[in-house]
């Protein structure tokens, strides 16, 4: 399969790129760097991107992240902007990408814990990934040409713990290895319309 890893450079998407390219052929895109660039931002970006790219067997996105916010100043403005590019952005990769991928493709996007476990500090990451959640059923019975479409809901990964485990005392990791199978199983498997939780 020709499968576009959407934020293939990053901490996820390194190790998922090598396990795709064992059996397919991985192309990554990126905001600064990749096979191709993109900003997810921008539905003209997406649409260049995907003429860029040609035929596709999958797109996984494993790029963008929700900013950490204080409830008692939260405005819609940065509700908004927040939403732009990790739930728009990859709304808008199915939107647009229902016309470019191959008949049966698949589409893998990432949501997050958030949407199921309330902490401190993530409403608008909360939101976010609840709003994903919901779009991946809806999508999942409306996609055309027997396309199909996933999400996968991580907790912090393993290797982010030095960095992130701070901001969330008690939070269970998921390792880079469990994490890195449930994109692939949705790739390679012939589900739709399921939420992967990976919660540790």
């Amino acid at each position: 399969m020709q499968i576009l890893v959407v934020g293939g450079a990053g901490t996820i998407g390194r190790p998922l790129c090598a396990e795709l390219a064992v059996r397919h052929r991985a192309m990554t895109a990126g905001r600064s760097g990749g096979d191709v660039a993109v900003d997810i931002t921008s539905a003209e970006s997406i649409e260049q991107m995907y003429r860029r790219v040609g035929r596709l067997d999958a797109c996984i996105c494993v790029a963008a992240s929700g900013a950490l916010d204080r409830f008692a100043e939260l405005t819609e403005a940065a509700l908004l902007e927040n939403m732009r590019g990790k739930l728009f952005g990859q709304i808008n990769l199915v939107l647009i990408g229902q016309r470019y991928l191959a008949d049966n493709g698949s589409f893998t996007l990432t949501s997050g814990i958030f949407a199921d476990e309330a902490w401190p500090g993530v409403t608008g990451g909360a939101v976010i990934s609840g709003g994903l959640h919901s779009f991946v059923l809806s999508a999942a019975i409306e996609l055309p040409r027997g396309l199909r479409i996933n999400a996968v809901s991580p907790t912090m990964v393993a290797d982010s713990i030095e960095n992130f485990g701070r901001l969330f005392p008690g939070m269970k990791s998921v390792s880079m290895d469990r994490l890195i199978g449930a994109y692939v199983d949705c790739v390679e498997g012939s589900g739709t319309g399921g939420i992967v939780k990976a919660y540790g």
